[in-house]
């Protein structure tokens, strides 16, 4: 996904875009071998847990460290450095599990967490999390003697206990000194970094005593010595390492997926990996301030083959605008889009106003029926022959659309400085609903992250009660919200991508760009 605001920078991190997320386990193989090596589609970067940027960090970052509770593949939370928490609307109160201790072997305390979410919410520090996954506000109050923490936020938080999921606790030296985690971890996970090669690998070994996570779960026997992260930027050359047998793991979102299915000895699941969706912008001056209009040019088109080519026939039907496994199940997306009818769209362009002229092209008051819609190179041949197809259908309607393909660096240039567009193919990959309220209410850029202007005073009143709400208990009232987005033609939800996770004499599991490390197993001696 393209960079976009703070509101939703973020938001690419936990797809997170974009974000070589989805969820999947691998499984192959027969016995031995103690080096797991897994493809990374770019660089890691800086690894500090408080300036991550991408998926990539998250996913290297989550071998080295844990977290205060974590999410199991059903989308319940399950226990991590915590064992017990107390959630009321606006606080959530942690016991840690004894005897946690850093790769250095210092203890990680109560007040090791309060340190984190200080550091976290230090203007200072300038932390993409906070606001999205860190909420505005908090604040954290350690007891030591009774092993507890307590994070508050000044008004109600609903998924408080759950964002807390992408909250990695550093400690010990890294937490007095910040700068020895441009290329180093510490953290208390059951792997510590020993090796970094920018732009080739990353060295990961296990740590001995290690029982504190997911669930209590320990590291056994048969998980590997070491943890290596390989930067391999192509899907074809991922593939090729993992029929050699030159990788234990690899994920695959485009049609590479297809060369390593069904070949004797790798395992192959495939699970959703966030939407396909795209913007009309709102503002003043914009063809999509119309209602009517948006509702007009939805009708144009066929959805379901508009996925169909954008996902190269992989996708599945959504259901929702949060990725898999989210903590709300409901459908917000079935009956709420408008069918594919062309006759209904060309007469509700006519009653708005927009009649053809000569050229085919509608006008009214002089002015062109014009679409400039933007989209991110990133999403590959797929991404742009779904522009075509919906450029195609447009112009049919009666629309000059204009099609701009942008590198991830200039998207938000475009986006939210210029504003040189009037559709934006924007997949938002988040995790849980309270992070889209920055990019979908509120100020419009530059001033705020409401990037396509939108004004939905009924997706505004549900959001403000769900917020009020403590976990899963707001979840109707969010899909409410989420509802009356797609009844306005807000945002339209095209298709779910799915993302396919191979494995080759291993077994692991790794959901929204997370592994859980104490899954890795090694099944057969790495050819």
């Amino acid at each position: 996904m393209p960079p976009k605001t703070k509101a939703t920078a973020l938001a690419a991190c936990l797809a997170v875009s974009l974000l070589a997320a989805g969820c999947g386990t691998g499984r192959a193989g027969s016995a031995g071998g103690d080096t797991f090596s897994y493809a990374i589609k770019s660089d890691p970067g800086l690894l500090d847990p408080a300036q991550v940027q991408n998926t990539t960090t998250y996913t290297a970052l989550s071998l080295a460290y844990d977290t205060l509770v974590n999410i199991g593949p059903d989308g319940r939370v399950v226990s991590g450095l915590a064992d017990r928490w107390a959630v009321a609307p606006s606080s959530v109160t942690f016991t840690l599990r004894p005897g946690v201790t850093c790769a250095d072997g210092s203890p990680v305390t109560a007040r090791t967490v309060a340190a984190n979410v200080a550091h976290l919410t230090d203007p200072a520090t300038k932390s993409p999390a906070l606001g999205v996954v860190v909420p505005q506000g908090l604040t954290a109050k350690a007891d030591d003697a009774a092993g507890t923490v307590t994070l508050s936020t000044p008004q109600p938080f609903a998924f408080i206990l759950q964002s807390t999921r992408y909250l990695f606790v550093v400690c010990g030296a890294g937490l007095k000194d910040r700068s020895l985690l441009a290329r180093a971890t510490s953290g208390s996970g059951p792997f510590r970094l020993t090796s970094a090669r920018p732009g080739q690998s990353y060295a990961f070994a296990r740590r001995a005593g290690y029982a504190w996570g997911p669930g209590g779960a320990g590291v056994p026997a048969d998980a590997p010595g070491r943890v290596v992260l390989k930067v391999v930027g192509s899907e074809a050359t991922a593939a090729n390492l993992l029929l050699s047998h030159q990788l234990n793991g690899a994920q695959f979102a485009g049609p590479d997926r297809s060369r390593v299915t069904r070949v004797p000895g790798i395992d192959t699941t495939v699970a959703p990996n966030g939407t396909h969706e795209f913007f009309f912008h709102q503002g003043a001056g914009h063809p999509g301030q119309d209602p009517a209009v948006r509702t007009a040019l939805l009708q144009a088109v066929d959805l379901t083959d508009l996925g169909a080519i954008a996902t190269g026939g992989t996708g599945r039907r959504p259901t929702g605008l949060v990725m898999q496994p989210r903590p709300c199940s409901e459908d917000t997306v079935t009956g709420h889009l408008p069918a594919f009818d062309t006759r209904a769209a060309g007469a509700a362009l006519d009653s708005a106003g927009w009649r053809r002229s000569g050229d085919g092209v509608r006008r009214k008051d002089g002015r062109k029926l014009t679409l400039r819609m933007i989209y991110g190179t990133s999403g590959g041949e797929t991404m742009a022959a779904a522009a075509e197809y919906l450029a195609q259908a447009w112009q049919k309607a009666g629309a000059d659309v204009r099609l701009r393909a942008l590198s991830d660096a200039a998207y938000g240039e475009v986006e939210s400085v210029t504003q040189d567009w009037d559709v934006d193919w924007a997949p938002l990959g988040v995790t849980l609903p309270t992070q889209l309220t920055g990019s979908l209410s509120g100020p419009f850029t530059p001033d705020g992250g409401n990037f396509a202007h939108l004004t939905n005073k009924a997706y505004d009143d549900l959001t403000a009660r769900a917020d009020k709400l403590p976990g899963t208990t707001g979840c109707a009232t969010w899909a409410r919200a989420e509802s009356a987005l797609l009844d306005s033609r807000d945002l339209v939800p095209v298709v779910d991508k799915t993302l396919a996770t191979a494995a080759y004499d291993a077994t692991f599991r790794i959901t929204a760009g997370l592994f859980d490390p104490t899954s890795i197993r090694m099944t057969g001696a790495t050819k």
